[in-house]
């Protein structure tokens, strides 16, 4: 661990409550604009859209494409499916960057700070750069570098993602720490020689979330907050 001088962040689910956020944006949005809809089933299903999307430029069935990209795509598959009318593309193009202005979780602005005070923070996302400095600096999370998807020309869990991210910081895997409330994230990483750690966000899909709940192998730190990390680090 003495070897550890960077950690790489997952963000969505594992620093920032997506779920609550979103739906919260939605909420606003639909008030807002007059529309009602289940907001929540909305949330749900975008995050839903998530993974098959990315999974298109991940195989080379499409062109490299940013997430706001594949996001937007996403949402104006629901809108229609929900029938929800009359609104301009500035409308739907704000409502998109919901996932700009994402709440943190409780532990992660102080947990972070003291990270940040012995090790190099970078975020490891599959967003992209516009959207996770958007989002940093609305929550004041600390990261010294914003790296991930759209920097590595790679959506995770790719070998690219990981490796072409950690060699802009001039660092081997073994120096390196990938942080994540997912358990495949980890395994990605830890099969390239990365240290783990795993976060648990057992709320990240809500009171019915049925994967990710807890460790599934025994990563190097496994704690349920950043504070819990950095305690583990000496930090």
């Amino acid at each position: 661990m003495t070897q550890i001088k960077a950690l790489f962040f997952d963000v969505f689910g594992t620093v920032v409550d997506w779920r609550t956020s979103v739906i919260r944006e939605l909420s606003d949005f639909g008030a807002a604009h007059k529309l009602d809809a289940d907001w929540t089933a909305i949330a749900d299903q975008w995050r839903g859209l998530y993974q098959p999307s990315m999974e298109d430029v991940r195989s080379g069935q499409r062109p490299w494409m940013i997430l706001d990209e594949l996001h937007l795509e996403s949402l104006q598959v629901l809108l229609k499916q929900h029938k929800l009318e009359g609104l301009t593309s500035e409308d739907i193009a704000d409502l998109n960057r919901a996932w700009h202005r994402l709440d943190p979780w409780p532990d992660c602005v102080e947990g972070l700070t003291r990270l940040k005070e012995k090790l190099i923070l970078s975020t490891l996302s599959n967003g992209n750069t516009s959207l996770l400095v958007s989002m940093a600096k609305r929550a004041g999370l600390p990261w010294d570098v914003i790296l991930g998807a759209e920097t590595a020309q790679a959506y995770k869990p790719l070998p690219q993602a990981y490796l072409r991210n950690m060699a802009l910081l001039d660092l081997q895997p073994t120096e390196c720490m990938m942080v994540a409330a997912h358990n495949d994230d980890l395994a990605a990483a830890a099969a390239l020689g990365m240290r783990t750690a795993f976060v648990a966000r057992p709320l990240e899909y809500g009171p019915h979330q049925h994967k990710d709940v807890e460790a599934e192998q025994d990563w190097d730190v496994i704690t349920n907050s950043m504070i819990g990390l950095a305690d583990a680090l000496e930090c």
